[in-house]
């Protein structure tokens, strides 16, 4: 099949449970940190500029949004907040975490999570915790180290040994890690395989 991604488009956004599609079908989560390059990695993936916004103000994204990929029935890309150095309120953070928890303990289409890192600042606590959902709750993980563009390839090829090492000390082989760029491109179609085969698509 041709990039089933490109024509995802923008379906929902939700801020409680109530408001989740129904629990069925395949569903893959993105979570990163304000600013690691969320949203410019969803819009390379997809080939889209403007799929998921792109914004300079940390934590913009205070919801799951959720893209349909039609004509397929079912499959799903969820945008998780972003969080880090994001001026949350603390009522609206608890929210988030008993969200996220019931979201991660309980979902059955999710089928993977995607967890984005600037390669030049990886696995800070939010990242692990990330990691750690989905490891306990025996799903696969991907690590996307983002801006590599920014580093050498020398530089790059460390950075991703380094992280990769540890996280395989710590989980074994369930989660994977890979170098990308929104920018260069470097990555993308590794990066959309791993989500194709996880969307069984």
């Amino acid at each position: 099949m041709a990039n089933p991604f490109v024509r995802a488009q923008y379906l929902l956004a939700a801020h409680n449970h109530r408001q989740l599609p129904p629990d069925g079908g395949y569903e893959v989560a993105f979570a990163g940190r304000s600013n690691a390059g969320k949203s410019s990695a969803l819009n390379a993936l997809c080939q889209q500029n403007a799929l998921a916004r792109v914004s300079k103000t940390p934590g913009r994204t205070q919801q799951l949004v959720y893209f349909a990929l039609p004509p397929l029935e079912d499959r799903y890309l969820v945008d998780l907040p972003g969080y880090g150095f994001a001026k949350v309120p603390k009522d609206l953070q608890a929210h988030w975490q008993a969200f996220l928890d019931g979201y991660f303990g309980s979902r059955d289409a999710l089928k993977g999570l995607v967890v984005v890192m600037d390669i030049r600042h990886p696995l800070k606590d939010y990242d692990r915790q990330m990691i750690g959902y989905a490891v306990n709750r025996g799903l696969p993980a991907h690590a996307l180290l983002t801006k590599a563009d920014k580093l050498s390839r020398g530089a790059a090829a460390n950075a991703l040994q380094a992280v990769r090492k540890e996280l395989s000390g710590a989980y074994g082989d369930t989660v994977s890690v890979q170098t990308f760029s929104g920018e260069s491109k470097l990555g993308v179609e590794e990066a959309r395989d791993v989500v194709a085969r996880w969307l069984e698509i």
